[in-house]
């Protein structure tokens, strides 16, 4: 299998929003797994379609250490269950090598569809909830660089143009 391209901010693809996902066939299987596979391959533990130029509501998550435990979330949303504020260092594939300090609510109640089109939800905590958050993030066209400051964000911008351009 192939590892897809990941898009690297300040891509403004990144900043495209998702459409939700209504046929549920083997070509989502296929690009579902091929996530999967990046995502592995990337050393990361969530990828949302939008950051492969895939724009359709697609997700996948393993915070598992063994990286055996696959999430697929189709057309994902969330409901905060508890309002309670946590700060977690996050990384994001799309924003290589900087880790920011970014709070989000503790508890949330995850609904999405499987693969087949199946309706499901579960309650998420800790680093599910904050994965699935930064993940739904992106769908929306958000990103972690935009709950930083302004000047922060732009020096991470900076920092990624000048090494994209170093390597071309």
């Amino acid at each position: 299998m192939n590892k897809l391209n990941i898009l690297t901010f300040p891509d403004p693809r990144l900043r495209k929003k998702a459409t939700p996902i209504d046929v549920f066939d083997i070509e989502l299987k296929k690009m579902a797994e091929a996530m999967l596979y990046t995502m592995y391959k990337s050393n990361g533990i969530g990828l949302a379609a939008t950051q492969v130029d895939f724009h359709k509501r697609l997700i996948v998550i393993d915070v598992s250490e063994e990286q055996n435990e696959p999430l697929f979330l189709v057309n994902p949303e969330f409901t905060v269950l508890d309002e309670t504020i946590e700060q977690y260092k996050e990384g994001c594939l799309s924003i290589p090598t900087f880790y920011e300090e970014i709070y989000r609510p503790k508890k949330i109640e995850l609904r999405f569809q499987t693969l087949e089109g199946k309706h499901e939800s579960v309650i998420a905590e800790g680093i599910l909830s904050v994965c699935v958050q930064h993940e739904i993030d992106h769908l929306e066209g958000k990103l972690m660089v935009d709950y930083l400051s302004p000047l922060k964000r732009d020096r991470i911008k900076n920092k990624l143009v000048k090494k994209k351009d170093a390597t071309n």
